[in-house]
């Protein structure tokens, strides 16, 4: 370093460490430390410099620079301080990601079987349809809205204190029938295959585990393909109607009223931001199990039902969900387990922790 830089490099450093030092001085004018008293030191040294007397700088530069660092420089933080410092930090940070990017949910019924089980936590992708106010249904940013066949997360139109968990079968504009334990999108059936005519699934419905029976089935719709689970009886039964799957219901050849938060409750009041759908009929002379009436999902709603058939409380009872109540979309299993503790961890089902929702 030349010898012009390092005279401006001195000039610098003693106007700096005099400012502190003068601010100092005009709170607490008789302030002292080991190196003796602040005033004559900044006095000195603030001749030397107005009188451009680089070498008395230079030796006053020392005293003076001790007695700033011991007696105004500002203390440095605890190891206490810095630990709560980055706690509060952390939580910020968690708390923005689940407000705004993804959150955690535990399934905590059968309707899914078998793409989710109960005791599966997942985490759901909130950011991919659009980023909401916390704690409102309202968004200010949209990316894209939900597909055909993807699984999510929302609050449930008649009691928006609750989250459920099912998937999209259409979209706004789009037919829905259901005959015979076959779903119908715009008048044809989705296609599906007989997986397994004789399987079974643990339920905890009643407080205790136990098992039931089923059909399993597989499906696809959209760009996802998925298993379902039906009835037991439905492989080996003649085609006949279900009072437990079909929909739109109808009674002497007139179809009940469409469904919503009101009809579920029987005449209640509706819920304030679901449109109800109209039933639409197209052959009411149709033979049982052939489309004869749908209905048509309203204007920003999507229609959701859940895999598990024949037990699920879904769009068939209480309406199409309206998408500013959706949370977001159903990611990957990051935790399951029937039952566990911390001195037992026998329950914990390794093999679908990591697996992505379908």
């Amino acid at each position: 370093m030349n010898a012009r830089r390092l005279d401006r490099r001195i000039r610098k450093e003693a106007r700096s460490l005099l400012r502190e030092a003068k601010g100092a001085l005009l709170k607490k004018p008789e302030i002292k430390g080991r190196a003796g008293a602040l005033a004559p030191v900044v006095a000195a040294t603030d001749q030397a410099l107005t009188s451009g007397d680089l070498a008395a700088v230079r030796r006053q530069l020392p005293v003076l620079d001790s007695l700033v660092d011991e007696l105004i420089a500002r203390p440095a933080k605890s190891a206490v301080g810095e630990r709560v410092e980055s706690l509060v930090v952390a939580v910020l940070l968690a708390l923005a990601l689940r407000a705004f990017v993804i959150e955690a949910f535990k399934i905590p019924s059968s309707s899914m079987y078998p793409t989710l089980e109960i005791g599966d936590h997942i985490f759901v992708n909130k950011f991919i349809y659009g980023l909401r106010i916390p704690y409102t249904s309202t968004k200010f940013l949209e990316f894209r809205g939900p597909r055909r066949g993807e699984v999510i997360v929302f609050m449930q139109p008649c009691d928006r204190d609750r989250d459920y968990i099912k998937r999209v079968v259409a979209t706004a504009g789009e037919t829905v029938e259901v005959r015979c334990d076959v779903v119908y999108i715009n008048g044809k059936a989705i296609p599906q295959q007989l997986a397994d005519g004789e399987c079974s699934y643990e339920d905890n419905d009643t407080g205790e585990w136990r098992e039931k029976p089923c059909s399993r089935y597989r499906e696809t719709v959209g760009d996802e393909t998925y298993e379902t689970f039906q009835e037991p009886s439905r492989p080996l039964r003649a085609p006949q109607p279900s009072l437990r799957t079909d929909f739109p219901l109808h009674h002497d050849g007139f179809p009940d009223e469409a469904p919503s938060c009101g009809a579920a409750s029987g005449g209640g009041v509706e819920a304030a931001n679901q449109a109800v759908g109209t039933i639409v009929e197209s052959d009411p002379n149709a033979a049982a199990c052939a489309p004869r009436m749908h209905y048509v999902v309203p204007e920003g709603h999507v229609f959701v039902m859940g895999d598990n058939r024949a037990n699920s409380n879904d769009s068939r009872f209480w309406g199409s969900v309206p998408l500013d109540n959706i949370k977001g979309k159903a990611l990957f299993v990051w935790l399951s387990y029937k039952d566990w503790s911390l001195t037992n961890w026998t329950g914990i089902r390794w093999s679908r922790i990591g697996n992505f929702v379908q």
